[in-house]
């Protein structure tokens, strides 16, 4: 790390009270928006999964950047039956009076015209996360319709468009009072995207991502979609330390949240604000969260630099002030920031983002600002708090002993030819095209399962790597510790990108890298010990679209000499109750014959309640009971009364269920569904011969595979904590909560 010294910014005083007279004569006007239907990918991102949930961000960014300028304290999401989605706040109301230039209503200007909007004059954002202004009329050229209301000057005003065009002008719809704020409703153009539908799991990251940001501020997110009707509010007082608190929930902490926050001018004298929050765990991994005005800069940039230099610069000094640390240690930063956890958001009024996506922070001066702000706060923090900083230095020192032991591993494999490349791992079947882009390694739990996939892979595009046991589980192991174990060394080699500062992912050495477990227990033990392999050190990988998981057949079925290979339990339930209700009357209790669709329904139903009654007899209880016991709580009961809810709902009753009427009826289907069927259970992949095994599982033309993404990196930090981490109250209660959601567990 650069331990340069950084000049010293100049103070200012907090930023000028921002005006509250914004209106039409604000919005400025730039240039037009006709490309963004022809090449929307260049304005949103891509057409996909994340183009069409940057729609959403784009309006909601709207609506944080008037609760930075103080004028907004809630924000309503709503995914509407419809498939459309409505973003609500209580702001100032996007103006509606006439354009000075544009003689037409300023909220058409701002939601028709690209790079317009109140953001480029200053005088009515001092920061903003929509720097470039195309956002909301890019999400209304990208929509297949919107609607927009307005509550201001007293009046609700009323507006429509379709795909960019105004379908329905302004107008007055109603009276508000002094109640202002903007309502947003949109529905993307599916001529447009490959993607169908929001998903709850990635608004939720982005929404209480923002809320952490931006304490204080309510957001509340519902879906009533479907039969989801989820429903969350995010509010946190406390912002970024909370934030801290939330990343670090299932880790042991080593520190307090250390937190503190600084402005200073840049050169023109304009004022920039940093925040941090930081702490340090017993983890091995670092979780780095930096943001400019909001938007999560993914790749850094300056203002991580800056904290990075001055966190090195600031323990580096105060350890040897101290002598509590020596010259012949040689620390790095890397050391430094060994089970660190910290945030770092910055507020800058002119920022500059590398690239089109703002990932990356560009701003020369915040660099000195926020390693400034670093250096003087955290310096005085371990001056007051010398416990807490020996206890940093003791894990520091830690880290660099575990780093000159790994670099002489690395040595002494190198020595060797492993770990460059130079020397294939034995094991490895490797295949005999060598453009990485067409070329897949298997990693096979066990050497008899490796021999099939050996024998009927594609040799020419296909390897084989056999696993021999269970893989170290790096959550709970140093760097040298892992590259000591044989296992993972050999996987290294095999991927042929190198590791730590070696690593190159230029250098794979194959773009699909399959993790092919058995069905059952042990399998997915070693399934997620690769995973967390994979995410903890190799995370480009998973990044760039490499990682699979491959999906081999839990049930192979036979009928009239035909075979058929059926993936889970609930795809043979599927097939079962399908099966059994060809040729097969089902009678209500008025004795009538119930329709096919009815008929399919119910035995659907049946059979998740028997699921679900079955879980629940395995924890003690028993279903009856526990869904007439108006205390009950936890998963079991919810599930249960929901259940019996839609059975009611289909004519039925509990007695209808207890008193073996509807089991027995289940029974019957599943039975006639049998006849004439042999099943068989696979509990490894070495039960199936190479031809199976390839047709099944390896096989482009046939197999199911999964890619491994992270849609929310928060939450796959978290898990991976959760369950491979030394916490073990954290994992109960994990396990506690969710064993009413297994469904594919063998004993």
């Amino acid at each position: 790390m650069s331990e340069e010294n950084v000049p010293e910014a100049a103070e200012t005083t907090a930023q000028d009270a921002l005006p509250s007279n914004y209106n039409a004569a604000n919005i400025q006007v730039l240039e037009g928006m006709e490309a963004v239907r022809k090449r929307p990918a260049m304005y949103i991102g891509d057409t996909g999964e994340r183009g069409y949930h940057h729609l959403v961000y784009e309006v909601v960014d709207n609506s944080i950047d008037e609760a930075l300028a103080g004028y907004c304290t809630m924000i309503d999401v709503t995914i509407n039956p419809d498939g459309s989605l409505t973003v609500q706040d209580n702001g100032r109301g996007i103006p509606v009076d006439m354009h000075p230039t544009q003689h037409r209503p300023a909220i058409e200007v701002v939601l028709t015209i690209l790079h317009a909007g109140g953001k480029f004059d200053g005088s009515n954002y001092k920061v903003s996360g929509g720097l470039h202004g195309v956002g909301v009329s890019c999400v209304n050229a990208l929509s297949d319709w919107m609607k927009v209301d307005v509550k201001r000057g007293g009046k609700v005003h009323h507006i429509e468009f379709s795909r960019g065009h105004v379908t329905k002008p302004l107008e007055v719809v109603g009276e508000c009072g002094e109640e202002t704020g903007t309502r947003v409703t949109f529905f993307p153009d599916h001529t447009i995207f490959s993607c169908r539908a929001f998903k709850w799991e990635i608004l939720c990251a982005r929404l209480r991502e923002l809320a952490f940001l931006n304490k204080g501020v309510k957001i509340h997110f519902k879906d009533n979609e479907g039969d989801a009707h989820h429903e969350e509010t995010f509010h946190y007082e406390g912002g970024i330390d909370e934030f801290i608190s939330y990343l670090n929930m299932n880790k042991k902490p080593l520190s307090p949240i250390i937190h503190f926050e600084g402005e200073k001018a840049n050169a023109s004298g304009v004022p920039i604000t940093a925040e941090v929050s930081l702490q340090y765990t017993d983890s091995y991994s670092t979780i780095e969260q930096t943001y400019c005005n909001n938007i999560h800069t993914i790749e850094g940039g300056t203002h991580l630099s800056g904290f990075r230099a001055a966190l090195t610069r600031t323990i580096n000094k105060y350890g040897a002030d101290n002598k509590l640390i020596k010259e012949k240690d040689n620390l790095t930063g890397d050391d430094m920031r060994e089970g660190l956890t910290v945030i770092v958001s910055v507020k800058v009024p002119q920022p500059q983002f590398e690239g089109q996506t703002k990932t990356k922070l560009g701003n020369g001066e915040v660099e000195g600002i926020v390693g400034s702000i670093v250096s003087d706060k955290l310096m005085t923090f371990f001056e007051e708090n010398p416990a807490v900083a020996k206890t940093v230095i003791e894990k520091t020192l830690l880290a660099a002993r575990a780093r000159e032991a790994a670099r002489a591993a690395r040595e002494s494999t190198r020595r060797k030819g492993v770990m460059d490349g130079l020397s294939l791992p034995g094991k490895l079947r490797d295949c005999s095209e060598r453009d990485p882009a067409k070329t897949e390694l298997f990693l096979v739990e066990g050497d008899s399962a490796g021999g099939s996939a050996q024998t009927g892979r594609d040799r020419k595009t296909q390897a084989i790597l056999p696993l021999r046991g269970k893989v170290l589980n790096v959550e709970k192991a140093r760097v040298d510790r892992m590259l000591a174990n044989n296992e993972i060394r050999t996987i290294i080699t095999a991927i042929g990108c190198g590791f730590a500062e070696e690593w190159d992912i230029s250098k794979a050495r194959y773009h699909k890298i399959v993790i092919m477990t058995d069905a059952d227990v042990d399998g997915a033990h070693i399934r997620t010990l690769l995973l967390t392999f994979f995410y903890r050190k190799m995370p480009e990988l998973i990044e760039k679209g490499y990682v699979y998981l491959a999906q081999p057949p839990l049930y192979k079925v036979e009928r009239k000499k035909r075979s058929e290979y059926v993936l889970t339990d609930g795809e043979l339930t599927e097939k079962l109750l399908t099966l059994g209700l060809d040729d097969f009357e089902v009678k209500g209790k008025d004795d009538q014959p119930l329709e096919r669709e009815k008929a399919t329904a119910l035995m659907r139903l049946l059979a998740e309640i028997e699921m679900t009654s079955k879980a629940v007899e395995e924890r003690g209880y028993k279903p009856k009971e526990l869904l007439n016991d108006p205390a009950a709580v936890g998963s079991g009961a919810s599930m249960l009364h929901k259940q019996f809810q839609s059975l009611e709902g289909m004519g039925f009753t509990q007695d209808d269920y207890f008193g073996g009427y509807l089991p027995g009826l289940l029974d019957q289907v599943r039975a006639h569904g049998k006849q004439g069927l042999s099943m068989y259970r696979f509990t490894g992949l070495g039960e199936m011969d190479a031809d199976e095994l390839f047709d099944t599982t390896m096989n482009p033309e046939k197999r199911h595979m999964l890619r491994v993404t992270l849609n929310d990196a928060v939450k796959a930090d978290q898990m991976f904590t959760l369950l491979m981490g030394d916490e073990v109250e954290p994992r109960r209660r994990f396990i506690e909560e969710n064993a009413l959601n297994v469904r594919n567990l063998d004993f």
